[in-house]
């Protein structure tokens, strides 16, 4: 048996998501109003857990800015699940004037479509 110094633990480095989202309807689908932030959907089938953090670059329909949101997971959709919902993660956004900005517009884009009664990618 070797004995062997252990590491101290280090805090994983949070993950770094590209996310373009080209059409209003899909907009509509990731979009997260219940967070008290707002708050965005993302597809993947990374594992990862309530709280992680996690980096978003966060393009919108018609606007060529790329909006940087450090988030935290606080929505997980997982693998077969009901409703043949996609498998994902909700970020939420974080209590800072970057991200109200970016809910603002992310509000303004979808105008009346946020009384719609469609399903989205989380409720």
């Amino acid at each position: 048996m070797s004995t062997s110094p252990s590491k101290p633990a280090s805090t994983p480095r949070p993950s770094v998501i590209q996310l373009a989202i080209k059409e209003r309807a899909a907009l509509y689908a990731a979009y997260i109003p219940m967070f008290a932030e707002g708050g965005i959907f993302i597809p993947s089938d990374r594992d990862y857990q309530l709280g992680d953090d996690v980096y978003v670059l966060i393009t919108l329909p018609d606007d060529a800015q790329r909006y940087p949101v450090a988030g935290k997971v606080a929505w997980i959709t997982p693998a077969r699940s009901s409703g043949n919902r996609t498998q994902g993660i909700g970020i939420s956004f974080p209590k800072d004037d970057k991200s109200k900005q970016l809910r603002l517009r992310i509000e303004e884009i979808l105008g009346s479509a946020l009384k719609s009664e469609r399903p989205t990618q989380t409720i």
